[in-house]
């Protein structure tokens, strides 16, 4: 039990259909007051939907103990399929095509950590030359002096205090891979969420992207956006008029039920604030132009 309102169930309702390319649910009624007792959505990868006696009537079998189970009452059970093709039927997910391009993405992620690991992490390489037969002969001893010494100043600056490495001899200290470049990844990986973003129709500033962009464009991009969800709109709309046609009818009311969706955003409100404003001034225009006119007349024929 996730919610007690239409809300909850809608918004279960849309995701399954984005997830999966397809969502089901189910009107249960109480048999003993013949009222609706609740709405369920059900998991969409445990049903199979195929085509009835007709193009126009379906049947919806139960996957789930691994047979094709015909499910009872198919007329209580909603079902929606989003963006459906001959191909595809039972509908498409908005993620399709989306994990091969995260996976080289992904991939992408990994080199770059694997390259941290290798040049971003510091490594310094100690090498001492000794001069002479003495030091030669003694080269072992002081190289371990050398390295217990280095590894005391390392230790020091971990732990937050400044020690400094003193040597005598020929030392040469030089940070492993500091000649080397990170590969820069910029490009590919810009052009990779550029697809991902474009796919799930999403303006890049929604999501933290900072892309150069003009404000025309931010503005195209949210109608893009609104007209993405005014399609999703579309589609829930059909389910919910029949969970609500089915709750007056159980409770013994006949008449229809309109759905009125609020404007998804204040731009909206503002166009169609400025829209009724241009209306009604021509509508002013023309009627100070036809008691002109009717004047103009009047005055002719007198």
């Amino acid at each position: 039990m996730s919610g007690k309102s239409i809300y909850t169930f809608a918004d279960m309702y849309l995701d399954s259909l984005l997830t999966y390319g397809k969502a089901i649910g189910r009107i249960y009624a109480d048999y003993r007051t013949g009222k609706v007792k609740g709405i369920y959505v059900g998991d969409p990868t445990l049903y199979r939907v195929r085509e009835g006696r007709n193009a126009f009537e379906k049947r919806i079998f139960y996957m789930g103990s691994g047979e094709e189970i015909p499910v009872r009452s198919p007329e209580k059970l909603l079902y929606t399929a989003l963006n459906p093709s001959p191909k595809h039927p039972d509908g498409v997910s908005i993620l399709r095509g989306l994990p091969a391009l995260s996976e080289i993405l992904m991939r992408i992620y990994e080199c770059m950590g694997q390259n941290f690991d290798r040049v971003g992490n510091v490594r310094y390489a100690v090498t001492y030359h000794p001069e002479g037969e003495s030091d030669r002969a003694r080269a072992k001893e002081r190289a371990e002096q050398i390295a217990q010494e280095w590894s005391r100043g390392m230790r020091a600056s971990r732990n937050g205090s400044v020690q400094d490495f003193v040597a005598v001899g020929d030392v040469d200290i030089k940070v492993i891979g500091a000649d080397n470049q990170m590969i820069d990844t910029e490009i590919p990986v810009r052009q990779l969420m550029e697809q991902l973003v474009a796919k799930l129709s999403i303006p890049p500033f929604l999501l933290g992207l900072n892309w150069s962009t003009t404000e025309r464009m931010s503005a195209q991009q949210s109608d893009i956006l609104t007209s993405e969800l005014e399609y999703y709109r579309r589609l829930l709309e059909p389910i919910l008029r029949e969970i609500c046609e089915a709750f007056l009818r159980l409770n013994g009311y006949a008449c229809g039920v309109e759905i009125e969706w609020d404007n998804i955003n204040l731009q909206d409100e503002e166009a169609l604030a400025k829209s009724r404003l241009y209306n009604a001034q021509a509508k002013a225009a023309e009627l100070e132009n036809e008691r002109v006119e009717n004047e103009r007349k009047k005055e002719e024929m007198q």
